[in-house]
Order: structure tokens, then C-alpha cells, then sequence
């Protein structure tokens, strides 16, 4: 029996939905929460397909007997459950910062888990059943699964650009209804029944009241915070993959946003209106009459120290946002200034439509804009500045709440410093400014990570490079292309007197120099610095109570602090105010990797153990151990490579949503043509057809590794589009050899014991729910490249124990 095409394109679009709906679920937490949650989703993605497998192992011979009404069934209740279960998902009360004094949190979290999974079982249900039905066009169906995967990521791309993130929930849910029509009315008689009902759920979802789809952002996120004073509202929002942007007015308490103003600060900001990414990360439009005097107030703060070491003539900002240190440099008669900035969207809002309130700022012929990511800009020139400023690119809320430990960032990493010194002129500084944090945690981080990119470029001293201040909110840090100079020691000391700041660092700084403005029990970041530029600097890092060891782009993670030693002391401190101290994102990766291993377990292998004689499978009936190994190496090494790739393409592709979609359908869309070619190799007897894939995916792993650094280096010299054709083009061998281990074993087992299918397919599905989480604890801990050695040593154990599979 041969699937009608209408069949085919319905279980395409499921797939397509499907796909589309977990990159979708990224995209929303990273609005109502502070994170995309890559792994979480990916994880109880898998969590679906695999409680889908088991259920359909059980009962596969009475539920394809009522195929045609099960998938019209499954495909309806996908459609509706997509958007219910996000609203419902995101009304428990669930706070990250909480789970340790409040264990509730942790009940929510697993809520969550299991309710979002839900939308994916019954779209893995769609596909099963499809597969058990038609045994003999296993590869039609197959190819229309992972080809509509493949559109999906693409498609979810375009609909972020064209709608509101929630809006698009009712698109998932009419294109599930579509499936479903197209199966009720072309591929199955008495259809009438079916149809009527799909028009009516279409109908519904057309006409539901737009409001009745809203997003509950957090209480805790800034914007929310913000439209707790009388008069706030927002008068502008517009979406796109990069962000939600909110733009926000407040009518009766003027709007002060000045990021580490001096308490001395005499002069106050004009009228300014809030900007909000992703409800979060504030930014400020400040009304511009195009003189500089009225923008006075930005001299004193502690990013306009390096406009008081000498005349500069020509600057690049990396994260231009609302123009804030456009305007300072305006202040101090800058001459010459680019401006990157990765999210059009806000370049569209100062550029155009608020020009007139922002004095055309963007408009101006001495300011060049470049809509680009701060490292992809500088690999494409040579041209060099006499400094290059890097300003706040977070909320401090979020950032001292350690809910920013998982993200990823490649602009603070000694990579990308060494990247900016290449393009600072000599006797030019490179500028850094972060948020004040007691104790210390990222200004000693990045201290660190700095100190290490002087040193691998040859500076032998790097302590005479070096200047840092602080005010009482933030700090800023300066690595000069040059010697410090006893000038620049006097005008610091000058600039800091007149503002209130306090030095922190400069070559000869004495401990009574410090502390004296903004002042702290102990001088904290005097002390490390001192610590990180002396010869005990390791013992310091090993000493310390938080992670400070320098950045990597194979340890991207500035913001990760944690350290397991330190955190019996947090916990004693619960009860007396130290919560700050938490890094509760860190802490959220462990508890959603606790849960995925308990539903994994509960919800997948246990069904199997219990009901092992249901699937002809008897006690003493062979040596299954080897089977199990195999595929639960391959369950654990395949997510691991994965999601060490989507990790390590933010760098090239700029983007975590970019990143994900392009390396997730890349290696779906090839693993699948991977699998269709495996039918080839299984046929032949000889053991070298299976080493073959085997070892090209040890090789390629390890090729890409050792050598991401001169790849990303290469791509990033390359136009945008060239970023995705060629991170395809280099994802592609690996995720086609990838695609042919599994169903390789499957075609061995299904010769020798086929009542182990649904135990194979069980075990892997259970190391995939848990590998997904897994995989970034590691990248967060030891790094990418231990990653993904560890996924080829998984798949030589596996190697090891594919011979034996004919014994099992």
C-alpha cells in the first residue's frame, strides 16, 4: 500500500509545525523569561517523540487498525495544543532565582517540562503512525518528515519577521488544521465528518480575540518594573527574530537613564524614551537638539574616561543600540565614528522613526552606521581607531541574578580582544564598561580574560597596559595599544577626583589610592587586579569563590560564575539576604537535567521494562547489554556534537535563533539523506561498511575542533550569506554520516531479534532527552572541545559494540 501525496505533504507540514514550534518556544521564553532555553526545548522535544515511540511499540498493532481517524486525531490535537499549552506553561508562577529557598519552583519547572512536551507527542504520533502503516514506504514517509523539519526552520525565520511572536501560535495551529483537512478530504472516505470539524477549529483559531493570546512576561524583568510608575506606557512595539522591541514613554515621572552617572553629577539627561529587548537590557533615546552641551551629563560617567586621556579622532563603537555613546562622543567633538550595531530594528528606530526626537543622530556625516556583529565588522577591515568602546550591553538585574550565566557571548572572550588590540591604532585604548557586583564576579573575569589576550599577544607586561576605574554602579576597564603613559596616570587621577570615581588600577597604584569615593569593605577589585597581574595570578583564580577564569570562544560563558565548593556557604546565607549571590541559571541547567533524567526514566524506559513481554522479549533470551550501549552512546553522541555546533555557530551566524535553526535542519535534512543511503551499506556483510561512517564522524569531530578558531576566522571575512552557505556546506558531511549508524543496527537487529526494536529506539530516545541538557553543563564546564571528544569516544564505544548487536 503506497501513501497518498496528500498524506505525504500533511505529515510534511506537521513536521514543518513541529519544528517550527521549538524554535518558536526559544524565541518566547527568551521574552517572558531571561533565556532561550535551547536545551530545555530540544530536550522535551525529544521527551515527546520519545514517550510517542513507546506508546506506539505497545500498541502498534490495535492503533494502526484505526489509523485514518488516529491521525486526523493526532494532527487536531497538535494544532490546539500548541498555543494551549504555551498559556497554559506560562501562567506557573515560575521564577528560576527561587528554586533553592523556594522548592515549589522546582514542581513548576517540571510543569513546564511536561506540559510543553505535549504538542510534540502528538506530533510524533502523526509520524509513527504514518511509519507503522505504511512498513514498505518507510523512506517516503521519512523523506517527508525531515524534508518538512527542513522548512520549518526556514519558515519559522520568515514568520518571525513578518509577526508578533504570540501571533504566530495561531499560524502553527491553522497549519496543523491544513494537515489535517488535507488527509480527511484526499486521503480517506467518509471524510465529510472530518472536515466540518476542521473548518470549525480553523474558524475558531481565525477568530479568537487577539488579546486572548498575550504574553506573560516575568514580574521581575525590567520592563515590567519600569510600567509599575504612574504615567509609563508603551507607545511602540515591533518584532523580529533578533528581539521584541518595546518602546516606552512616561508621561509624568521623567524617564533618567544614565548608567553610571557620578553622585556629583550636577547636570541631569533631557527627555528620554525607554527602550526594551525582549522586555529586558533598557536602553534610552535621548532627545537631541544637535548641540552638545545639552548631553553634558554623559562626561560624568566612568565610559568617558578614555575622551580625558587625549584628543581621538576617529572611534568604533561595537552595540551602537540607541546611540547613547554616540551622543558622548559628540560631547567631546569626535570627528570620526562607527557605529555597529546587530539589530536593524534599532537602527530603524533612531535612523527613522524617531529621527526628529533624536536629532537625526544616525543621520549625521560623521557617524557611520553598519548594521553587523561587533567581531564579523572587524574581520572584514583593516581599518584601526584610536579607540574602540564597548559600552553596557545588559540589564544589571538580570546580570546580578546570574540569569545570563547560559548564554553564550562571543565579545567577551580573548579571542574577540585580541581581535579589537588588532584594530586599536598605537597609543589607542580599547574601553570596556560592566555593571558593579559585590563581591566581584565579571569585572575580575574580564580582567582575566584581557590580561590573557595581552600575553598571548606578546606583551610581556600587561600590568603597563592596563587602567581601571569604578563609580558606585559601574566600572570601566582600558587596555591601551601602548605603554601608560605618567600623563594618562594624571589625567585619570583628575578625572576620577572631579567625579567621584575611584581608581582601581594603574601601573604604581598604592592600596591607599583606593576605595576613598565609592567605598567598600574591602578593595575588592584592587586586590584582584593586583592578584591577576602578579605571578600567583592561577592561585588567586583557584582560590577565589566564584569562576573567573578567563573567557574562551571555546568557553564563551563571561557571566558564568559558579563554583560547587562555594556552595554550601551561599546556602547558609539564604536566610540572611544572600540570594544575590546564586547563580540561578546555572542552577536551573542542573535542576531541568535532574527532571530530564526522571521523565526519561519514568516515562520511557520504565514502560518498556514492564511491558518487555508484551514486546516478545523473554527472560534469558539473549545478552542485551551490548545493544543497549550502543544506542545509548549513539542517543548521547549525536545531541552532544549537536548542540555543541549550534553553540559554536553563534560565533559565525551571529545569532542563538540563527544558530539553532541553520545547524538543526543542516543536520536533520542530512542525517535523513544519511539514513536513506545507509540501506545500501547495511546490505553488505563486510564490517568495514560500518567503520566507514564511524570514523569520518571521529575525523570531521575532531578536524573542527582543533580548528574552529581558523574556520570561524575565515567565515567571518565573508558576506552574510556566504556565513550560512558555507556553515551548511561544512555541516553537512558530518551530519550525513551521522544519519546512518542508527538505522544501520536497526536493519542488523531487525535480521536477528526485531522484538528489540522499540527497546532500541527506547534507550536512545531516553540519552537524547538527557543528553540535550547534558551537553551544555559540560560546554559550560570543561568547554566545546571536551564536548566533543567525548561524543567520539561515545561513538567508538558504540563502534566497539556493533558486532556484538547479532549476538543480542
Amino acid at each position: 500500500m503506497k501513501p497518498r501525496l496528500s498524506l505525504l505533504a500533511a505529515v510534511a507540514i506537521i513536521s514543518a509545525s513541529a519544528l517550527a514550534y521549538e524554535v518558536l518556544l526559544m524565541r518566547l521564553f527568551s521574552i517572558i523569561q531571561w533565556h532561550h532555553f535551547a536545551y530545555m526545548i530540544i530536550s522535551l522535544a525529544l521527551l515527546g517523540y520519545g514517550i510517542s515511540g513507546v506508546i506506539l511499540a505497545l500498541n502498534r498493532e490495535r492503533l494502526v487498525q484505526l489509523f485514518p481517524p488516529l491521525i486526523i486525531t493526532n494532527m487536531l490535537l497538535f494544532s490546539c495544543s500548541a498555543p494551549m499549552c504555551f498559556l497554559l506553561a506560562q501562567h506557573i508562577p515560575f521564577n528560576p532565582a527561587e528554586m533553592l529557598w523556594t522548592p515549589v519552583q522546582l514542581l513548576n519547572l517540571c510543569g513546564i517540562y511536561l506540559i510543553l512536551a505535549l504538542p510534540f507527542f502528538f506530533a510524533a504520533n502523526v509520524v509513527g503512525l504514518s511509519l507503522y502503516h505504511y512498513k514498505n514506504q518507510v523512506s517516503s514517509i521519512y523523506a517527508a518528515d525531515l524534508s518538512g523539519a527542513g522548512i520549518g526552520s526556514v519558515g519559522i525565520i520568515l514568520l518571525l519577521s513578518m509577526l508578533f511572536p504570540e501571533k504566530i501560535l495561531t499560524a502553527l495551529m491553522l497549519s496543523g488544521v491544513i494537515a489535517a483537512l488535507l488527509v480527511s478530504i484526499y486521503a480517506f472516505h467518509d471524510s465529510k465528518r472530518w472536515a466540518v470539524l476542521c473548518v470549525i477549529i480553523g474558524l475558531a483559531a481565525i477568530l479568537v480575540p487577539s488579546g486572548s493570546i498575550a504574553l506573560k512576561i516575568s514580574p521581575y524583568k525590567s520592563l515590567n518594573q519600569l510600567l509599575q510608575v504612574p504615567g509609563t506606557k508603551i507607545i511602540d512595539r515591533y518584532s523580529s527574530p533578533l528581539g521584541l522591541i518595546d518602546v516606552v514613554k512616561s508621561e509624568i515621572t521623567p524617564l533618567r537613564h544614565a548608567p553610571g552617572l557620578s553622585l556629583n553629577a550636577i547636570a541631569e539627561p533631557p527627555e528620554q524614551l525607554a527602550v526594551f529587548t525582549d522586555a529586558d537590557n533598557m536602553t534610552a533615546i535621548t532627545r537631541y537638539n544637535g548641540k552638545p552641551e545639552t548631553v553634558g551629563y554623559l562626561d560624568q560617567t566612568t565610559s568617558a574616561l578614555p575622551f580625558h586621556l587625549k584628543q581621538l579622532s576617529g572611534i568604533l563603537i561595537l552595540g551602537a543600540g540607541t546611540g547613547s555613546d554616540i551622543l558622548q562622543a559628540n560631547y567631546h567633538a569626535v570627528n570620526d565614528i562607527d557605529a555597529v550595531e546587530l539589530n536593524p530594528q534599532i537602527v530603524d528606530l533612531v535612523q527613522r522613526k524617531y529621527a526628529d526626537f533624536a536629532g537625526y543622530l544616525y543621520s549625521s556625516a560623521h557617524v557611520n552606521i553598519h548594521i553587523d556583529e561587533a567581531r564579523g565588522y572587524l574581520a572584514a577591515t583593516d581599518k584601526t581607531y584610536d579607540l574602540i568602546n564597548i559600552p553596557l550591553l545588559d540589564a544589571f538585574g538580570s546580570s546580578a541574578a546570574g540569569l545570563y550565566s547560559m548564554a553564550e557571548n562571543y565579545l567577551y572572550t580573548e579571542q574577540s580582544i585580541r581581535e579589537y588590540l588588532r584594530h586599536v591604532r598605537p597609543n589607542g585604548y580599547l574601553s570596556i564598561t560592566r555593571w558593579i557586583k559585590i563581591p566581584p564576579r565579571d569585572e575580575p573575569k574580564l580582567l582575566a580574560t584581557v590580561i590573557n589576550a595581552l600575553k598571548d599577544a606578546n606583551v610581556r607586561q600587561p600590568g603597563q597596559r592596563i587602567l581601571m576605574i569604578r563609580g558606585w554602579q559601574t566600572s570601566t576597564l582600558i587596555a591601551k595599544n601602548g605603554i601608560i603613559s605618567a600623563e594618562e596616570i594624571s589625567r585619570l587621577k583628575q578625572f576620577c577626583d572631579e567625579r567621584g570615581f575611584d581608581p582601581v588600577y594603574y601601573p604604581g597604584i598604592s592600596e591607599s589610592e583606593v576605595n576613598r569615593f565609592n567605598v567598600q569593605q574591602q578593595p575588592y577589585l584592587y586586590q584582584a587586579a593586583v592578584a591577576l597581574l602578579s605571578d600567583r595570578s592561577q592561585a588567586f583564580i583557584d582560590a577565589y569563590k566564584f569562576n573567573i577564569e578567563a573567557a574562551t570562544d571555546d568557553k564563551p560563558y563571561l557571566f558564568h560564575f559558579f563554583k560547587w565548593r562555594t556552595l554550601p556557604e551561599i546556602l547558609s546565607l539564604l536566610g540572611t539576604g544572600g540570594s544575590f549571590l546564586l547563580e540561578s541559571g546555572y542552577l536551573l541547567l542542573i535542576a531541568a537535567l535532574i527532571q530530564a533524567i526522571l521523565a526519561s526514566l519514568l516515562l520511557i524506559a520504565l514502560p518498556l521494562w514492564l511491558w518487555k513481554s508484551k514486546l516478545g522479549i523473554e527472560p534469558g533470551s539473549g545478552n542485551h547489554l551490548p545493544m543497549l550501549v550502543y544506542f545509548f552512546c549513539l542517543g548521547l553522541g549525536f545531541l552532544f556534537i549537536e548542540i555543541a555546533f549550534i553553540q559554536k555557530f553563534i560565533l559565525i551566524l551571529h545569532h542563538p535563533l540563527y544558530a539553532i535553526t541553520v545547524v538543526l535542519s543542516t543536520f536533520l535534512l542530512t542525517a535523513g539523506a544519511g539514513s536513506y543511503f545507509s540501506t545500501r551499506l547495511s546490505q553488505s556483510a563486510e564490517k568495514s561498511a560500518f567503520m566507514l561512517p564511524m570514523a569520518t564522524i571521529a575525523l570531521l569531530s575532531i578536524v573542527y575542533s582543533l580548528g574552529f578558531e581558523y574556520i570561524a576566522g575565515f567565515l567571518l571575512k565573508t558576506g552574510s550569506l556566504s556565513h550560512y552557505l558555507f556553515s551548511i556546506v561544512l555541516i553537512a558531511p558530518l551530519g550525513f554520516c551521522m544519519g546512518m549508524p542508527f538505522p544501520m543496527a536497526l536493519a542488523k537487529i531487525s535480521q536477528t531479534n526485531p522484538a528489540l526494536i522499540p527497546w532500541a529506539w527506547g534507550i536512545n530516545g531516553c540519552a537524547s532527552v538527557i543528553s540535550a541538557i547534558l551537553a551544555t553543563l559540560i560546554a559550560m564546564q570543561f568547554g566545546f572541545t571536551v564536548l566533543i571528544f567525548l561524543a567520539v569516544v561515545l561513538y567508538g564505544i558504540a563502534a566497539w559494540c556493533f558486532p556484538k548487536l547479532t549476538q543480542a
